[in-house]
């Protein structure tokens, strides 16, 4: 510790990490840790999905203690103040970590609130533990969807006989060419309440070509409705509405290189060329941003 000229004494060794900086890898798995093992019974803890985990960001006045005092330049005029002079901290709060919790067993979204404590180890230079401070089911709610469901989604509707059947009417037998896009359902009724879990996907089939870089996107499949109840996996709603015969297979709209398009690259654009002979304005510290006189994290 050493003392500046005003007599206030300041840390020689900085903080590991600003209050506002993302939740680290560590700290995250921590997080997950600790609310699965929160959970009630072997059953819901299994069930348990991760939609969120993010940092609940502190107040304010934390993040300006921490720019005035652990994190260089130091800034005594944001330190707080008494009557004596500045208020020197030992240290900052522990981190909180926000998650937002699907539990496709009993279909309730919950928001779980999880205090980070770092514990110092000599040999590993330190590890995170958890403790939950706050949970809350909140009901009619639901989160978003995640990529497992996707896949599922994919899955359900690609082994739905009728579906099949639709598809053969478009000339298509193979699966591995469909692609179905999950999307939330609108709550239009009562019947199609938040208290399901529902999703309306989109379909289109790439062609029967073998190239990687293909554009699925450019050959919609249209006039088939389908439903997916996502928390069951299970269609409960179809109809082949109308035949739209699907869009020819056409190598200009994967948007490649000239020679994988069968033409010839575009001529015409003009070179653009960035120079910052004496470097960039701004400068980048973790996570932090400084860019000529303004402060961003």
């Amino acid at each position: 510790m050493s003392i500046l000229k005003a007599g206030i004494p300041i840390m020689t060794r900085a903080q590991r990490s600003h209050p506002l900086d993302p939740l680290s890898a560590a700290e995250i798995a921590v997080a997950v840790a600790t609310v699965r093992a929160a959970g009630r019974t072997p059953e819901v803890r299994d069930s348990m999905r991760f939609v969120e985990v993010v940092l609940l960001e502190p107040e304010k006045n934390v993040v300006a203690l921490a720019d005035a005092y652990f994190f260089p330049p130091f800034q005594p005029s944001l330190l707080p103040r008494t009557k004596g002079g500045p208020v020197i901290p030992s240290r900052l709060p522990p981190r909180r970590a926000r998650l937002v919790v699907y539990n496709k067993q009993t279909n309730e979204t919950s928001i779980w609130v999880v205090e980070l404590s770092e514990v110092h180890a000599a040999t590993r230079g330190g590890h995170h533990r958890g403790k939950v401070i706050s949970s809350e089911v909140v009901p009619d709610v639901q989160p978003a969807m995640d990529a497992m469901e996707y896949a599922e989604c994919e899955a359900t509707v690609k082994d739905f006989p009728p579906f099949i059947e639709a598809m053969k009417k478009r000339g298509i037998d193979d699966m591995e060419l469909v692609m179905v896009d999950a999307w939330c359902a609108g709550y239009y009724s009562d019947a199609d309440a938040p208290n399901r879990r529902l999703g309306k996907p989109l379909i289109f089939c790439r062609t029967e070509s073998d190239n990687p870089m293909e554009n699925g996107y450019a050959r919609p499949v249209e006039g088939i409705h389908v439903i997916v109840d996502m928390q069951n996996n299970v269609v409960i709603e179809f109809e082949d509405r109308k035949f739209v015969p699907l869009p020819p297979p056409d190598h200009l709209r994967n948007y490649t290189t000239g020679e994988t398009r069968g033409g010839v690259d575009r001529s015409d654009v003009k070179p653009l060329i960035i120079s910052q002979p004496e470097g960039p304005s701004f400068r980048i510290t973790g996570s932090f941003v400084e860019w000529q006189k303004a402060e961003f994290c």
